[in-house]
């Protein structure tokens, strides 16, 4: 598909190019640790809100989602509809109390930097914990980017998956080693771009080979009544409400997502959040909706089926049948501007747990600001390598690695992320607990199946989070003055 193709390959090799010197430009710039792990937190609202959703999407948002729609139809409507629901909540009660928060709380930034200095554990236990479970699921997360990058480089260019896992890899690390946060944030601002004008001309494109779309949804109809009935699954039973709320649960993801928290603690202004949460969520709006598009159109606008397993696919099989040789590799570069803008992201977040939370709080306390940027380079570098191993298998699914990632964060950050910013009388104990609690429970749950326990992890994983949290904080003693203290500062900033 596509194989020797020499205005592509040139595409690809411009835009890599491109990404490569964002990372160059930003080295010479980045001298301390904050600049490298959050840009001295200097984002504007159009690179904080862009980077923040492109990071977030990732290859599912072209591959997954798509692929998804593709074999269930308008079902998929309801993981569109929780991620643009949790991301608008995400930005509305979360986005200005965190950057407040974790620069009134000894300039936090890292989460269990911040989750440290809110509660004063002083035993680093709080924080040692957060980031095991930061890099247990950040392995899994990145590993889906790079299966997602391997599966797009083998389809274009006919190599083995092997080969192309090993390039999308090495693509990734080099500009974010040389450039850290801002260069991540920059890089993702184009992608951003670049993938919002794919997943809404290829789809149109799509309609306007099938006859327009009134056509379009004819055919669709004639093929399958209930793909285009949100509410029954593809054989017309009624969709279950277990199932409905396993799909919108994805919204409940957002609060604990590091590498999207990330981009509120480091945006320049609270003011700017205002506008950064306008633009995110016409971003998110559209990506979205086209995305579920993309799944239905192509089937009934491709010259055959699918096979069976290759249903991520779609959106890269329209590209080669849909559009122009000339902007083909443009298109299929959003591919590669969607896995790198959020594989970039995680791998700096967990570069920093590494650097910030163990490096620098077990090793060498008194390491100079030049010392954890390299450290966090070459730390970049190992997990990396960790999650190409998890990366391996050609068969692994992009949607179904995002998805246990997502819960595991989800459940494992967001309540204490809420919790911290909204209740006073919440102790260091509770958030332990809840940290511990909700990533065990994702955990565990993963390995059941049948009745209630297809019910999506990150629903059980998130409760349990927050009864633990509510439960021991009120059975430990007060915070103290210090703590209370504080949070009616930020409260009175907020």
């Amino acid at each position: 598909m596509l194989d020797d193709n020499f205005s592509i390959l040139i595409s690809f090799i411009l835009y890599l190019i491109f990404m490569v010197g964002i990372g160059w430009v930003y080295y010479g710039k980045t001298k301390t640790l904050s600049d490298y792990i959050l840009g001295g937190r200097g984002l504007n609202s159009w690179v904080g809100a862009m980077s923040a959703q492109a990071s977030d999407m990732s290859g599912w948002l072209l591959l997954g989602l798509p692929g998804y729609a593709y074999v269930a139809g308008l079902e998929s409507f309801w993981i569109a509809f929780g991620l643009g629901l949790g991301t608008w909540m995400n930005w509305k009660f979360v986005a200005v109390k965190l950057r407040n928060y974790t620069e009134i709380s000894g300039d936090s930034i890292t989460l269990p930097d911040y989750f440290e200095n809110r509660f004063r554990d002083k035993t680093h236990f709080l924080r040692i914990i957060s980031a095991i479970f930061i890099l247990i699921f950040f392995l899994i997360y990145t590993a889906s980017g790079f299966v997602a990058g391997a599966k797009l480089f083998s389809t274009v260019f006919g190599l083995s998956y092997q080969s192309a896992l090993m390039i999308g890899v090495m693509v990734i690390i080099s500009y974010t080693f040389l450039g850290g946060f801002m260069a991540v944030s920059w890089t993702d601002f184009f992608q951003g771009i670049i993938m919002v004008v794919a997943i809404v001309v290829v789809p149109v494109m799509g309609i306007l080979k099938a006859g327009g779309l009134s056509s379009t949804l004819d055919s669709i109809q004639s093929l399958n009544p209930a793909l285009l009935n949100m509410f029954t699954d593809t054989k017309g039973a009624p969709l279950a409400v277990l199932s409905v709320v396993s799909l919108m649960a994805w919204g409940l993801g957002y609060f604990g997502q590091p590498h999207i928290l990330a981009r509120f603690m480091a945006i320049r202004t609270t003011a700017e959040i205002k506008k950064a949460k306008n633009i995110a969520m016409g971003w998110v709006a559209i990506s979205l909706s086209f995305a579920v598009v993309v799944g239905l159109v192509g089937l009934v606008c491709l010259d055959a089926p699918l096979a069976a397993g290759d249903h991520e696919k779609i959106f890269m099989v329209m590209v080669n049948e849909l559009v122009p040789t000339v902007l083909a590799g443009v298109f299929l570069a959003a591919i590669l501007a969607a896995i790198m803008s959020t594989a970039d992201s995680q791998l700096l977040v967990t570069s920093s747990a590494l650097t910030e939370d163990f490096y620098k709080v077990l090793l060498r306390k008194e390491a100079s600001d030049v010392e954890l940027v390299w450290v966090s380079r070459f730390a970049v570098v190992l997990v990396a390598v960790c999650a190409w191993f998890f990366a391996r298998n050609p068969d692994s699914s992009v949607l179904a690695l995002v998805s246990y990632a997502w819960a595991g964060f989800g459940a494992t950050f967001g309540p204490i992320i809420l919790l911290s910013l909204y209740w006073k009388r919440m102790t260091r104990n509770g958030a332990l607990a809840g940290i511990v609690a909700g990533g065990i429970t994702v955990i565990v749950w993963k390995q059941l199946s049948g009745g209630f326990f297809d019910l999506y992890e990150i629903v059980p994983g998130f409760a349990i989070s927050i009864i633990a949290i509510i439960i021991v904080s009120l059975m430990d003693e007060e915070p103290s003055k210090e703590i209370a203290d504080e949070f009616e500062t930020f409260r009175a900033a907020s």
